[in-house]
């Protein structure tokens, strides 16, 4: 037999991500800018004037050039299965700890029969044949050697997962069954032969598939893994993320004092990343130094460069002339969408892309979950959730011709708007569960809007930060 845990090692070397994320990604590409070289697709060389200047008013010129918000996460997800198949990183084999959360890149099959033997399912007695039963002295325990076999009218003492003799006709539960003062044992209900007991294979036979590849790792599936022999399982490895948090204006402790501001982004966006499936590597804190943020840029090794602040036009925004610098492939440049319109999306090498997000921390959250989100989950071949509305229970105000992220709370059947949703504001965000996408205009109370769940309010897999 396959020694435990073998066979996800040998499969990981010979599959391609490529096919993993054509299963988890079987529907046809989202409408969307078009990809590199295509028409839509622009370098990062554009005038400076173009760019956004602000979260909120953004100069006429520009609004054009940003992407609606639906096409931007299209363009995300199609900007990380675009990288060439000979550049992606080969599935690995990892332990069962240390799996929770990847995508599986090969199936995974029993490695034995589950269970691997006949099994009580209850604490009580094996017994064989019809009542009454002499009862045996010793008894049979879960993890012991093989026991002898039963005559009829004879019973032994068993407990739950322990190992069935043979002959023995059905397990007669603790509850169910009473002695004479002679030490004979009878039944107290009728006994159907096979009752309470689990037999060898019931659950799948040896070779089985139990899930295919693309399913993603939860805490239930590697129980099952375990239960059918494996110790690693061939998977997708998370993309690895840097965060770049950008301003001289930052404290990294402390109160707020003499025009410096606390980071807040420094803490908040490593576990927010790793909860969608990125590995982070490292948190840098650069000041407003173009060519700091250059070196930072150009000797990460990361799969996603994060950075925080300096996508807008000022006189410290350094984002836009590094990724000039660097001749960077600049795929979304802008988007209409409130907060968050200045995030951008470039290709910064074939293997590399870059997620620039506004600083203001709400506008961040909407750039993690426009650009970033679609962007990691495609690496890591995981599924994209199923899309679902609620009705709204007030009505939304929207902006005139982009859409609008609004954090929620879910009660009920529906979706409570929250208070605290500026740019800068994370109050509204840290009570909520989910974003509501409000169409350009708003919507109405009763209204269906779509909702993009937060990790930690899903139930998912996402909950897990480490």
């Amino acid at each position: 037999m396959t020694p435990h845990g073998t066979r996800a090692g040998e499969d990981a070397e010979d599959l391609d991500v490529e096919e993993v994320l054509a299963l988890v990604n079987n529907s046809n590409d989202l409408p969307g800018p078009a990809g590199r070289g295509e028409a839509d697709s622009r370098r990062a060389s554009g005038p400076p004037e173009t760019s956004p200047r602000s979260e909120t008013s953004p100069r006429p010129d520009t609004r054009h050039r940003a992407t609606p918000w639906p096409e931007a996460r299209a363009t995300a997800e199609r900007a990380a299965r675009g990288i060439a198949r000979p550049t992606r990183r080969p599935p690995v084999s990892v332990p069962l700890e240390a799996a929770l959360g990847l995508t599986l890149a090969a199936p995974l099959d029993a490695l034995t029969d589950l269970p691997s033997f006949d099994t009580s399912a209850m604490d009580g007695w094996a017994v064989a044949g019809p009542a009454p039963w002499d009862v045996r002295d010793d008894g049979v325990l879960a993890g012991h050697a093989a026991p002898g076999p039963l005559t009829d009218g004879e019973a032994v003492r068993i407990a739950t997962g322990a190992r069935i003799p043979p002959d023995t006709t059905a397990v007669l539960r603790s509850e169910h069954g009473r002695t004479d003062d002679k030490g004979r044992l009878y039944a107290t209900r009728d006994v159907v032969p096979g009752q309470d007991i689990r037999p060898r294979g019931q659950e799948c036979r040896s070779g089985d598939q139990l899930l295919p590849v693309g399913a993603l790792v939860t805490p239930a599936v590697l129980g099952l893994a375990a239960a059918a022999g494996y110790d690693t399982v061939s998977a997708v490895p998370r993309p690895r993320a840097e965060v770049l948090v950008l301003g001289d204006e930052l404290l990294t402790e402390g109160r707020p004092h003499d025009g410096l501001i606390r980071d807040v982004l420094g803490p908040m966006l490593p576990p927010w990343l790793r909860a969608l499936g990125a590995e982070v590597a490292a948190v840098r804190r650069i000041g407003d130094d173009a060519d700091a943020l250059h070196r930072a840029i150009t000797t990460s090794d990361a799969d996603v460069v994060v950075t925080t602040g300096g996508t807008a036009a000022g006189p410290v925004d350094h984002v836009h002339p590094t990724l000039r610098r660097m001749d960077a492939e600049l795929l979304v440049d802008g988007v209409k969408v409130r907060p968050g319109h200045p995030m951008l999306l470039a290709r910064i090498t074939e293997t590399q892309h870059l997620v620039g997000l506004p600083g203001n921390p709400l506008a961040a959250v909407s750039g993690l979950l426009t650009l970033a989100e679609p962007l990691l989950r495609t690496l890591a071949a995981r599924p994209a959730p199923e899309p679902y509305t609620l009705p709204l229970r007030d009505a939304v105000h929207g902006h005139p011709y982009d859409t609008r992220l609004v954090p929620v709370v879910l009660r009920g059947d529906q979706a409570v708007p929250l208070h605290y949703n500026g740019p800068a504001m994370l109050r509204g965000i840290a009570a909520a569960d989910a974003l509501a996408v409000v169409p350009p205009g708003g919507a109405c109370a009763g209204q269906e809007a779509e909702l993009l769940d937060l990790p930690w309010a899903s139930g998912g897999i996402g909950v897990c930060f480490t």
